[in-house]
């Protein structure tokens, strides 16, 4: 890619942030990508690509959990110390907070790398 080229221009493709939002397939752009909010899809439903044989990186999925819920611990305490919110009111906030943080960012990663991974393999069957 060249600089000041968005990966749009590039092959005609969304963006990584879309793609993972949306759940783009990286062969046909199709919502196809996801069956489940941070499950991928074995196979494309539009394309057939197989997104099984592409997805890796599971582990690195649940340290990225892991990592997550420290910084929103963290943040939740500094919350506590300076406010002293009523509790309700934090877990009325901290539970969606958590819930959308690790689906996002989780959604964000594995989209990452199966377009990586994807790219990979059309460059070595050219």
């Amino acid at each position: 890619m060249n600089p000041g080229e968005s990966s749009e221009t590039q092959k005609g493709q969304s963006g990584i942030f879309r793609a993972a939002l949306l759940g783009l397939c990286p062969r046909c752009g199709e919502k196809t990508l996801f069956e489940a909010p941070a499950r991928v899809a074995m196979t494309c439903r539009q394309c057939d690509l197989d997104l099984g044989s592409l997805e890796r990186g599971g582990r690195l999925g649940g340290v990225l959990t892991a990592l997550i819920a420290i910084v929103l611990i963290l943040i939740a305490y500094g919350v506590e110390t300076m406010f002293r919110p009523p509790l309700w009111l934090q877990a009325a906030f901290w539970a969606p907070v958590t819930v959308f943080g690790v689906i996002g960012t989780l959604r964000l990663f594995k989209t990452a790398l199966l377009y990586e991974a994807f790219e990979d393999s059309e460059g070595q069957s050219q």
